[in-house]
């Protein structure tokens, strides 16, 4: 397994910096970019994608193995935007070469874009059938089906894969993340805070994982009705820049600006570190994040933007994040922006229709959770509003 590999499977380091150096090491091993062009593939930000059609067409120069040629096709078929049929190529990847980890790794990341649970979960059953404790890379796979059983339900035995991939590679924090959503499900915040705490030495550092990990505990103290925690976490350990680091940025300051917590210049600092990403239309999920720093930074202008953006990309039907954006992308940036200038009742109104297709975004249901948290302080803010006119 190559070093760039392993770090993404354990959510550790520089996943990206890591395949780079290798193909700069062996411009001509096909495997090492195939594995640069998967991990630009798995990133949300629509400056990899370009950058993977460049490393497609290194690809296509090269002689490669019919598996490799599999990938190739994969690939193929992410770049032009449709992730669904992109899974398939993977899974038929799979069912010939069931310890292909890349094929794996990156089919999970796209069903999470996708909001498909249950194929995460089928795909793991499956690959677990074919391997053993005793396999390198064992952990990883533990690993990944613990986050898959979250998702769908299973706590239980989500908490179990995790403790198992844990016993066997501490650091695995992909297994510590799983964990984080397990507790989080189950209302163990206390119990979360404290067993995060016991175990941030082997996560703390580790790159934009830490980052979003951290944000794990801060919701814990939210929870727990613990704001000033929460932002104190925020503040310590949350200040990066990358588009991860930026998505976490928001969903803790949209839901301390919820709670009426006083944010200072917070937001406007993570506003205009999302500025530069405002027109981008690539990823729904992003959007939303992005218009909460916009509506909670009060930068009418980038949100503007950012809507028009949306608005731009629907005229083009094609790709994932078209049927993103309109199911779901869209209708909540215009609800955010609306709670923004104080019309409660349409945030309201458009986040009552999200739920049967919120999953559509992406993201997991903890992340998700932020919509009905905003329809709920919608809806106190109009009857509030509605109390205020009528005394």
């Amino acid at each position: 397994m190559s070093p760039a590999l392993a770090d993404y499977l354990a959510h550790r380091g520089d996943p990206l910096a890591a395949a780079r150096a290798a193909v700069l090491a062996a411009p001509e091993s096909a495997a090492a970019h195939l594995v640069e062009a998967s991990l630009l593939l798995c990133s949300r930000d629509v400056r990899h994608l370009e950058a993977a059609g460049w490393a497609y067409a290194r690809l296509i120069s090269l002689r490669l193995e019919p598996h490799e040629q599999a990938h190739l096709a994969a690939i193929r078929v992410a770049l032009d935007g449709d992730l669904a049929v992109a899974c398939r190529a993977y899974d038929a990847i799979l069912a010939d070469t069931p310890h292909d980890l890349l094929a794996l790794a990156v089919a999970q990341t796209f069903d999470y874009y996708l909001g498909n649970a249950a194929s995460q979960l089928a795909r793991t059953k499956r690959a677990l059938e074919s391997w053993s404790r005793t396999m390198p890379g064992y952990h990883a796979v533990l690993a990944i089906h613990a986050y898959a059983l979250q998702e769908c339900g299973a706590y239980e035995e989500a908490d179990a894969a995790a403790y198992r991939a844990l016993a066997l590679q501490p650091w695995d924090l992909r297994a510590h993340h799983a964990a984080a959503h397990v507790m989080e499900m189950q209302g163990r915040f206390e119990e979360g805070i404290r067993w995060m705490g016991a175990r941030s030495t082997l996560w703390t550092g580790a790159g934009a994982a830490s980052t979003h990990l951290w944000w794990h505990v801060a919701l814990y103290h939210l929870e727990l009705g613990r704001p000033q925690q929460a932002l104190a976490i925020y503040d310590q350990r949350m200040q990066g820049d990358s588009l991860s680091e930026l998505i976490d940025a928001s969903a803790l300051l949209w839901r301390l600006h919820l709670l009426g917590v006083p944010l200072d210049r917070r937001f406007q600092v993570v506003a205009a570190r999302w500025s530069p990403y405002a027109e981008d239309a690539y990823c729904a999920f992003n959007d939303l994040h992005a218009m909460m720093a916009f509506i909670g930074g009060a930068r009418p202008d980038g949100a503007s933007r950012l809507l028009a953006a949306q608005e731009r990309r629907l005229a083009r039907p094609s790709g994932a994040n078209h049927d993103m954006t309109r199911l779901v992308g869209l209708p909540a940036s215009r609800a955010l922006a609306a709670f923004g200038r104080g019309d409660f009742a349409t945030a309201a109104r458009l986040l009552k229709a999200l739920p049967p297709v919120a999953h559509r975004i992406g993201g997991s249901h903890a992340q998700r959770d932020v919509l009905h948290l905003t329809r709920a302080a919608a809806a106190a803010r109009r009857t509030n509003l509605t109390l205020l006119h009528a005394a």
